[in-house]
């Protein structure tokens, strides 16, 4: 069986120790092994990052850019491949992983005008004979730290901006699905990135603390859950580090009563069970306002009539199984006691039968699902969509900004001056109209607010060539020599 390696220099590290497996969620059998990091190979790792930084950050723009070019067309060409390795370490459709790959792309394209987004500012004669201008620089070796769900996009989303700032990278993936981050750091350095520049590092909690904690590691990037993204911000940011933590979600959508019922439902659908649900902007939560709810169940109760679970490789499935039997344990134990809990069970997944040992779940539809359940206040962050049902868009709005969530919202409405009312008084980072996941394309940023976010910069585009970087502003005058004399009084501006 095939042993999954760490990437340290450019090339395969780690002698064999503790492995973990990686499966095949859709048949439940174990197809590698990976490399679990000890203390010695994360030193390593982050010892190549810092060797490679010097020349790294003195290395032109143009020729940054060059490489992110390069590593466009190859993630272009190598797309199949790559879907293929997601799909059978992560379980979602190929479709699906093709979708991921686009995503990731658009942040490589927008990574390529570093040449733009790295300008800095010019003033002269702020002083007479004084200008003033202001560079960005990196920031040194960065961890990156991505989730088992998008094990190509996020690190696309971290890695391409913090390379085209002059970083290095220490990138730490789920230890669930790795391949996909050895695959790209193999095209990146086919692409002319220099060995050492991006280092893969498996493992679990030994690699990630060593990240948290090396006195090399300038910043932290990191997308998993809530109560995760919080430790890592606060133990990383103790040690004085810049951090950007994205948590979980509790991601609703209200449908007011003027919706086009069958698009609401469509979106629904498409938004709860995609990607069997594991996605931190799926659709978890269905807000009803007024009588939409009676029009909206059964209209999605067909539509989960028609899901077809199955192998993400057939090109018929709709929705393929958890990652993990573990995983789906825990999902299941949320659909048992739904009903418990006072929810009215419209769909029951746990009842579906699967042929074979894959890690599947059938689509949970949940009404009448009350506010202080377990159902609603935690991310299961599986194929369960709960109905919860309101008056008035007031109603809607105080649910949804009482949780302590803030990372996704959706409204599907006719109106647009209730539209506008949602958007001004939601307290969630990204906002759909009509619109179930609303990501942001590549040249925004994708952040949420309140337990969905910790630090101040949100990932991806703009906002991350703020996270990767550091200002510095230059004060400079050159008199002539007979000019010069002592000044003891604070400098001022003549």
């Amino acid at each position: 069986m095939a042993l999954i390696r760490h990437l340290v220099d450019g090339a395969e590290f780690g002698e064999p120790g503790r492995t973990g497996d990686v499966f095949n969620p859709a048949t439940g059998a174990v197809q590698h092994q990976v490399l679990m990091a000890s203390e010695a190979d994360a030193a390593a790792a982050i010892a190549a990052a810092k060797a490679a930084l010097p020349g790294w950050r003195a290395t032109s723009l143009t020729k940054r850019a060059d490489v992110l070019f390069r590593l466009r067309h190859l993630l272009s060409e190598h797309r199949d491949e790559l879907a293929a390795t997601i799909t059978s370490e992560h379980g979602k459709v190929l479709s699906d992983a093709a979708g991921e790959i686009a995503r990731g792309l658009e942040n490589v394209e927008f990574a390529s005008g570093l040449i733009q987004h790295l300008k800095g500012d010019y003033s002269e004669q702020i002083s007479t004979g004084v200008d003033v201008h202001s560079v960005k620089q990196p920031v040194g070796v960065v961890g990156c730290i991505t989730p088992f769900n998008f094990p190509l996009m996020v690190p696309l989303w971290m890695v391409a901006s913090a390379i085209a700032c002059g970083n290095t990278v220490v990138l730490k993936p789920s230890e669930k699905d790795p391949s996909a981050s050895v695959l790209l750091a193999g095209l990146f350095l086919q692409a002319g990135l220099p060995a050492g520049v991006l280092n893969v590092l498996h493992g679990d909690k030994t690699a990630v603390d060593a990240l948290l904690d090396s006195p090399d590691i300038a910043a932290i990037s990191f997308v998993g859950s809530t109560p995760i993204a919080r430790s890592i911000y606060q133990r990383a940011s103790a040690n004085g580090k810049r951090v950007q933590a994205l948590g979980g979600a509790k991601n609703h959508m209200v449908v007011m009563p003027d919706a086009d019922i069958d698009a609401a439902a469509d979106a629904a659908v498409s938004a709860a069970y995609g990607s069997a649900g594991e996605r931190c902007m799926a659709v978890s939560v269905l807000v009803a306002v007024g009588d939409a709810g009676d029009k909206l169940i059964p209209a999605i109760q067909k539509r989960i009539d028609d899901l077809v679970i199955g192998d993400g490789t057939d090109a018929d499935t709709g929705m393929g199984p958890l990652v993990t039997a573990q995983h789906r344990e825990r999902v299941l134990s949320y659909v048992t006691g739904a009903a418990a809990e006072g929810a009215t069970v419209v769909v029951d997944g746990s009842q579906k039968q699967f042929d074979g040992d894959g890690f599947f779940i059938g689509a949970t539809l949940l009404d009448n699902v009350p506010l202080e359940s377990t159902t609603y206040r935690d991310e299961i962050f599986g194929p369960v969509l709960s109905v919860v049902r309101v008056e008035t868009l007031d109603d809607a709005i105080d649910v949804i900004n009482a949780n302590p969530y803030g990372n996704g919202v959706a409204i599907f409405t006719r109106d647009g001056g209730a539209a506008r009312e949602f958007e001004f008084r939601i307290e969630v980072g990204m906002v759909g109209v009509n619109v179930p996941i609303p990501v942001p394309v590549g040249s925004f940023s994708f952040g949420g607010w309140k337990d969905s976010l910790f630090g101040d910069s949100h990932i991806y585009g703009p906002e991350s060539f703020h996270f990767y970087t550091r200002s510095k502003v230059v004060t400079s005058r050159w008199p002539e020599a007979l000019q010069s004399r002592v000044e003891l009084a604070f400098p001022g501006n003549h």
